[in-house]
Protein backbone atom coordinates (compact mmCIF):
# COMPACT_ATOMS: atom_id res chain seq x y z
CA UNK A 1 0.00 0.00 0.00
CA UNK A 2 1.32 3.57 -1.05
CA UNK A 3 0.63 4.89 2.44
CA UNK A 4 3.16 1.89 3.96
CA UNK A 5 5.43 2.68 1.47
CA UNK A 6 5.98 6.51 2.50
CA UNK A 7 6.23 5.63 6.07
CA UNK A 8 8.63 3.08 5.16
CA UNK A 9 10.64 6.10 3.29
CA UNK A 10 10.58 8.06 6.71
CA UNK A 11 12.93 8.22 9.59
CA UNK A 12 10.33 9.21 11.92
CA UNK A 13 6.56 9.72 11.34
CA UNK A 14 3.74 10.87 14.22
CA UNK A 15 0.33 10.02 13.65
CA UNK A 16 -2.07 12.70 15.37
CA UNK A 17 -5.89 13.30 15.58
CA UNK A 18 -7.65 16.37 14.90
CA UNK A 19 -9.78 15.09 18.46
CA UNK A 20 -10.84 12.16 20.42
CA UNK A 21 -11.95 9.19 18.66
CA UNK A 22 -11.30 10.62 14.80
CA UNK A 23 -9.48 6.86 14.57
CA UNK A 24 -5.96 7.37 15.71
CA UNK A 25 -5.12 4.31 17.45
CA UNK A 26 -6.79 2.37 14.33
CA UNK A 27 -4.81 3.98 12.28
CA UNK A 28 -1.63 3.20 14.19
CA UNK A 29 -2.97 -0.64 14.53
CA UNK A 30 -3.35 -0.42 11.03
CA UNK A 31 -0.15 0.56 9.76
CA UNK A 32 1.57 -1.68 12.51
CA UNK A 33 0.23 -4.41 11.07
CA UNK A 34 1.33 -4.16 7.62
CA UNK A 35 4.76 -2.68 8.30
CA UNK A 36 7.54 -5.45 6.54
CA UNK A 37 8.80 -6.04 9.92
CA UNK A 38 10.71 -8.81 8.09
CA UNK A 39 13.11 -6.30 6.37
CA UNK A 40 13.12 -3.01 8.33
CA UNK A 41 13.45 -2.35 12.21
CA UNK A 42 10.81 -0.37 13.85
CA UNK A 43 9.94 1.75 17.12
CA UNK A 44 6.63 3.15 18.42
CA UNK A 45 6.24 5.00 21.31
CA UNK A 46 3.30 7.78 22.79
CA UNK A 47 3.44 11.31 23.77
CA UNK A 48 0.39 10.60 25.82
CA UNK A 49 -1.30 7.66 26.54
CA UNK A 50 -2.80 5.31 24.19
CA UNK A 51 -3.72 1.54 24.35
CA UNK A 52 -6.01 1.74 27.63
CA UNK A 53 -9.11 -0.38 26.89
CA UNK A 54 -11.37 2.45 28.27
CA UNK A 55 -11.02 6.15 27.83
CA UNK A 56 -10.00 8.16 31.29
CA UNK A 57 -12.37 11.45 30.04
CA UNK A 58 -15.53 9.96 27.86
CA UNK A 59 -15.65 6.57 29.42
CA UNK A 60 -16.07 4.70 25.96
CA UNK A 61 -14.25 1.69 24.88
CA UNK A 62 -10.98 2.13 23.16
CA UNK A 63 -8.57 -0.03 20.98
CA UNK A 64 -5.84 -1.36 22.05
CA UNK A 65 -2.38 -1.44 20.41
CA UNK A 66 -0.68 -4.08 19.40
CA UNK A 67 2.73 -5.02 18.06
CA UNK A 68 4.14 -7.52 16.59
CA UNK A 69 7.41 -9.71 16.80
CA UNK A 70 10.54 -7.83 16.22
CA UNK A 71 9.08 -4.66 16.93
CA UNK A 72 10.81 -1.64 19.29
CA UNK A 73 8.38 0.04 21.67
CA UNK A 74 8.92 2.74 24.28
CA UNK A 75 6.67 3.35 27.43
CA UNK A 76 6.89 3.95 30.62
CA UNK A 77 7.86 1.74 33.87
CA UNK A 78 4.30 1.81 35.24
CA UNK A 79 2.75 0.31 31.53
CA UNK A 80 6.05 -1.83 30.88
CA UNK A 81 4.60 -3.56 33.47
CA UNK A 82 1.55 -3.92 32.54
CA UNK A 83 1.99 -5.40 29.42
CA UNK A 84 0.83 -8.60 27.85
CA UNK A 85 3.92 -9.46 25.36
CA UNK A 86 6.83 -11.07 25.61
CA UNK A 87 10.01 -9.13 25.71
CA UNK A 88 13.41 -8.20 25.64
CA UNK A 89 14.56 -4.96 27.61
CA UNK A 90 16.93 -3.02 26.03
CA UNK A 91 16.82 0.16 28.22
CA UNK A 92 16.08 2.40 30.98
CA UNK A 93 16.14 5.52 30.46
CA UNK A 94 17.01 8.90 32.46
CA UNK A 95 13.55 10.34 30.67
CA UNK A 96 11.32 10.83 33.46
CA UNK A 97 7.57 10.51 32.60
CA UNK A 98 4.34 11.00 35.68
CA UNK A 99 4.57 7.63 35.02
CA UNK A 100 7.97 6.61 35.45
CA UNK A 101 11.36 6.63 33.77
CA UNK A 102 10.71 5.65 29.97
CA UNK A 103 11.46 1.72 29.27
CA UNK A 104 11.87 0.82 25.78
CA UNK A 105 12.19 -3.51 24.55
CA UNK A 106 11.79 -5.72 22.05
CA UNK A 107 8.67 -7.40 21.05
CA UNK A 108 9.65 -11.54 21.27
CA UNK A 109 6.19 -12.64 19.87
CA UNK A 110 2.27 -11.08 19.40
CA UNK A 111 1.00 -8.91 22.01
CA UNK A 112 -0.48 -6.05 23.39
CA UNK A 113 0.93 -2.55 25.48
CA UNK A 114 -0.04 0.93 26.80
CA UNK A 115 1.98 3.33 25.31
CA UNK A 116 2.97 6.07 27.52
CA UNK A 117 6.47 7.47 26.27
CA UNK A 118 8.81 11.01 26.19
CA UNK A 119 5.93 13.81 27.71
CA UNK A 120 7.40 16.40 25.53
CA UNK A 121 8.91 17.64 22.44
CA UNK A 122 12.76 17.60 23.52
CA UNK A 123 11.93 14.29 25.14
CA UNK A 124 10.90 12.93 21.45
CA UNK A 125 13.83 14.14 20.01
CA UNK A 126 16.10 12.62 22.50
CA UNK A 127 13.84 9.06 21.78
CA UNK A 128 14.13 9.50 17.81
CA UNK A 129 18.05 9.46 18.23
CA UNK A 130 18.33 6.91 21.00
CA UNK A 131 15.86 5.12 18.18
CA UNK A 132 18.72 5.86 15.61
CA UNK A 133 21.74 4.48 17.76
CA UNK A 134 19.51 0.66 18.20
CA UNK A 135 19.41 0.76 14.75
CA UNK A 136 15.85 1.54 13.91
CA UNK A 137 14.87 1.97 10.87
CA UNK A 138 11.50 4.67 11.44
CA UNK A 139 10.49 5.48 14.45
CA UNK A 140 6.47 6.02 15.05
CA UNK A 141 5.00 8.32 17.47
CA UNK A 142 1.47 8.07 18.48
CA UNK A 143 0.22 11.81 19.49
CA UNK A 144 -2.29 12.77 22.00
CA UNK A 145 -4.86 15.19 21.91
CA UNK A 146 -4.06 18.46 21.28
CA UNK A 147 -0.03 17.43 21.20
CA UNK A 148 -0.05 18.45 17.57
CA UNK A 149 4.03 19.59 19.04
CA UNK A 150 4.45 15.70 17.96
CA UNK A 151 4.17 16.34 14.54
CA UNK A 152 6.51 19.38 14.64
CA UNK A 153 9.30 19.06 11.48
CA UNK A 154 12.20 19.69 14.47
CA UNK A 155 10.61 16.93 15.61
CA UNK A 156 9.10 13.90 13.21
CA UNK A 157 10.21 13.91 9.39
CA UNK A 158 6.68 12.97 8.14
CA UNK A 159 3.12 12.82 9.95
CA UNK A 160 -0.20 11.24 9.25
CA UNK A 161 -3.06 13.51 10.29
CA UNK A 162 -6.92 11.76 11.32
CA UNK A 163 -9.98 13.17 11.27
CA UNK A 164 -13.58 11.88 11.28
CA UNK A 165 -17.39 12.09 12.14
CA UNK A 166 -15.91 12.98 16.50
CA UNK A 167 -15.11 15.95 14.98
CA UNK A 168 -18.18 17.26 13.68
CA UNK A 169 -21.72 15.70 12.84
CA UNK A 170 -22.36 17.74 9.89
CA UNK A 171 -19.96 16.16 7.47
CA UNK A 172 -19.27 19.91 5.39
CA UNK A 173 -18.29 21.02 8.58
CA UNK A 174 -15.79 18.41 9.18
CA UNK A 175 -15.00 18.84 5.79
CA UNK A 176 -14.44 22.60 6.60
CA UNK A 177 -12.16 22.06 9.66
CA UNK A 178 -9.69 19.11 8.41
CA UNK A 179 -9.39 21.08 4.98
CA UNK A 180 -8.29 24.38 7.11
CA UNK A 181 -5.88 22.57 9.06
CA UNK A 182 -4.47 20.36 6.36
CA UNK A 183 -4.00 24.27 4.59
CA UNK A 184 -2.05 25.49 7.51
CA UNK A 185 0.02 22.01 7.85
CA UNK A 186 1.09 22.48 4.21
CA UNK A 187 1.58 26.26 3.94
CA UNK A 188 4.77 27.30 2.16
CA UNK A 189 8.09 27.48 3.05
CA UNK A 190 9.39 31.08 3.57
CA UNK A 191 12.39 31.23 1.63
CA UNK A 192 13.91 34.79 1.79
CA UNK A 193 17.28 36.29 2.71
CA UNK A 194 16.25 35.80 6.08
CA UNK A 195 15.51 32.01 6.74
CA UNK A 196 18.51 30.84 8.09
CA UNK A 197 18.57 33.98 10.53
CA UNK A 198 14.69 33.86 10.98
CA UNK A 199 15.63 30.37 12.23
CA UNK A 200 18.24 31.46 15.11
CA UNK A 201 15.67 33.22 16.88
CA UNK A 202 13.29 31.55 19.40
CA UNK A 203 11.01 34.36 20.92
CA UNK A 204 9.57 37.43 19.97
CA UNK A 205 7.94 38.99 17.48
CA UNK A 206 10.21 40.66 14.61
CA UNK A 207 9.25 43.15 11.99
CA UNK A 208 10.75 42.93 8.21
CA UNK A 209 11.23 45.71 6.43
CA UNK A 210 11.56 46.12 2.70
CA UNK A 211 15.32 45.83 2.52
CA UNK A 212 15.22 42.95 4.80
CA UNK A 213 16.38 44.68 7.84
CA UNK A 214 14.98 43.26 11.30
CA UNK A 215 13.45 45.21 14.36
CA UNK A 216 12.71 43.75 17.92
CA UNK A 217 8.99 44.41 18.71
CA UNK A 218 8.86 46.10 22.15
CA UNK A 219 11.09 43.34 24.29
CA UNK A 220 10.33 40.58 22.20
CA UNK A 221 6.63 40.61 22.26
CA UNK A 222 4.34 37.64 24.07
CA UNK A 223 1.55 36.75 20.98
CA UNK A 224 -0.53 36.69 24.35
CA UNK A 225 -0.38 40.16 25.31
CA UNK A 226 -1.46 41.96 22.29
CA UNK A 227 -2.95 44.60 23.64
CA UNK A 228 0.40 45.41 25.72
CA UNK A 229 2.18 46.22 22.09
CA UNK A 230 2.33 50.12 21.29
CA UNK A 231 4.62 49.56 18.03
CA UNK A 232 2.73 48.95 14.78
CA UNK A 233 3.19 45.44 13.22
CA UNK A 234 2.47 46.17 9.75
CA UNK A 235 2.95 49.70 8.78
CA UNK A 236 5.77 50.40 6.89
CA UNK A 237 6.87 46.97 6.88
CA UNK A 238 6.68 44.15 4.36
CA UNK A 239 6.22 41.24 6.74
CA UNK A 240 6.22 40.16 10.75
CA UNK A 241 8.08 37.20 11.81
CA UNK A 242 6.55 35.50 14.79
CA UNK A 243 8.80 33.11 17.26
CA UNK A 244 6.04 32.18 18.95
CA UNK A 245 1.56 31.62 18.60
CA UNK A 246 0.12 33.20 15.75
CA UNK A 247 -3.21 33.52 16.76
CA UNK A 248 -6.72 35.11 15.84
CA UNK A 249 -6.11 38.65 18.25
CA UNK A 250 -2.39 38.75 16.81
CA UNK A 251 -3.86 38.47 12.95
CA UNK A 252 -6.51 41.13 13.68
CA UNK A 253 -3.67 43.31 15.38
CA UNK A 254 -1.44 43.08 12.33
CA UNK A 255 -4.34 43.73 9.73
CA UNK A 256 -5.66 46.96 11.99
CA UNK A 257 -2.01 48.11 11.89
CA UNK A 258 -2.44 48.24 7.78
CA UNK A 259 -1.37 44.50 6.45
CA UNK A 260 -2.41 44.20 2.92
CA UNK A 261 -1.10 42.80 -0.36
CA UNK A 262 1.88 41.04 -0.22
CA UNK A 263 2.92 41.60 3.12
CA UNK A 264 3.65 37.84 4.73
CA UNK A 265 3.47 36.45 7.90
CA UNK A 266 6.16 33.77 8.94
CA UNK A 267 5.92 31.37 11.84
CA UNK A 268 8.12 28.56 12.90
CA UNK A 269 6.09 25.80 11.78
CA UNK A 270 2.61 24.68 11.73
CA UNK A 271 2.23 23.71 15.60
CA UNK A 272 2.38 27.53 16.25
CA UNK A 273 -0.33 28.77 14.07
CA UNK A 274 -3.42 28.90 15.78
CA UNK A 275 -5.88 30.78 13.31
CA UNK A 276 -9.25 30.05 12.82
CA UNK A 277 -10.91 29.38 9.46
CA UNK A 278 -12.80 32.77 9.68
CA UNK A 279 -9.53 34.39 10.43
CA UNK A 280 -7.38 32.24 7.00
CA UNK A 281 -10.11 33.86 4.97
CA UNK A 282 -9.28 37.28 6.05
CA UNK A 283 -5.95 36.81 5.12
CA UNK A 284 -6.25 35.70 1.92
CA UNK A 285 -9.18 37.99 0.76
CA UNK A 286 -6.67 40.83 2.14
CA UNK A 287 -3.17 39.46 -0.20
CA UNK A 288 -1.48 38.12 2.93
CA UNK A 289 1.17 35.08 2.81
CA UNK A 290 1.34 32.45 6.06
CA UNK A 291 4.64 31.10 5.47
CA UNK A 292 6.39 28.51 7.02
CA UNK A 293 10.18 28.17 8.29
CA UNK A 294 9.93 24.58 8.63
CA UNK A 295 7.51 22.42 6.26
CA UNK A 296 5.57 19.43 7.40
CA UNK A 297 5.26 16.22 5.20
CA UNK A 298 1.73 15.48 4.96
CA UNK A 299 1.35 11.90 4.10
CA UNK A 300 -2.19 11.04 4.32
CA UNK A 301 -5.30 12.27 5.84
CA UNK A 302 -7.22 8.73 7.71
CA UNK A 303 -11.05 9.05 8.30
CA UNK A 304 -13.42 7.86 10.95
CA UNK A 305 -16.50 7.85 9.55
CA UNK A 306 -18.14 6.92 13.15
CA UNK A 307 -18.66 9.24 16.57
CA UNK A 308 -18.32 8.20 19.48
CA UNK A 309 -22.52 8.07 19.89
CA UNK A 310 -23.06 5.53 17.10
CA UNK A 311 -23.67 8.14 14.77
CA UNK A 312 -21.88 7.31 11.25
CA UNK A 313 -21.45 9.92 8.26
CA UNK A 314 -21.76 8.49 4.49
CA UNK A 315 -17.73 7.67 4.10
CA UNK A 316 -17.77 7.19 0.63
CA UNK A 317 -18.85 10.67 0.26
CA UNK A 318 -16.75 11.99 2.83
CA UNK A 319 -13.29 10.56 1.65
CA UNK A 320 -14.64 12.23 -2.11
CA UNK A 321 -15.29 15.50 -0.50
CA UNK A 322 -11.46 15.48 1.33
CA UNK A 323 -9.77 14.26 -1.71
CA UNK A 324 -11.37 16.96 -4.32
CA UNK A 325 -9.81 19.38 -1.10
CA UNK A 326 -7.12 18.26 -0.28
CA UNK A 327 -3.52 17.62 -2.03
CA UNK A 328 -2.73 14.29 -0.56
CA UNK A 329 -4.20 10.22 -0.39
CA UNK A 330 -7.32 10.09 2.08
CA UNK A 331 -7.76 6.63 3.65
CA UNK A 332 -10.98 5.07 4.90
CA UNK A 333 -8.35 2.39 6.88
CA UNK A 334 -11.82 0.75 7.92
CA UNK A 335 -13.01 0.15 4.56
CA UNK A 336 -9.68 -1.01 3.92
CA UNK A 337 -9.36 -3.46 6.81
CA UNK A 338 -12.47 -5.17 5.23
CA UNK A 339 -11.01 -5.28 1.63
CA UNK A 340 -8.13 -6.99 3.18
CA UNK A 341 -9.61 -9.34 4.92
CA UNK A 342 -12.16 -10.91 2.42
CA UNK A 343 -9.21 -11.46 0.07
CA UNK A 344 -7.88 -13.87 2.45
Amino acid sequence: MILIDDIVKAHSVSVVGLEKNTGKTECLNYIIRNLPVEKRLFAVTSIGVDGETTDAVTGTSKPEIFLREGMLFSTSEKHYLQRHIFSELLDVSDESTPLGRVVTAKALGYGKVMLSGPSTGKGLERWIKDMEHLGVGTAIIDGALSRLSSASPSISEAMILTTGAALSASLPELVRKTVHTVGLIMSPVYSGALAGTLAGIGRGIWNISHDDALKAVGDGGSAFSVTSIKANLAKGFRGVYIAGAVTDRLIDRIVSDGAGEGFVIIARDFTKVFMSPSRRAVLEKKGIRLELLQASRLLAVCINPVSPNGMVLDSSRLREALSGEIPVPVYDLFKLDNLESSRQ
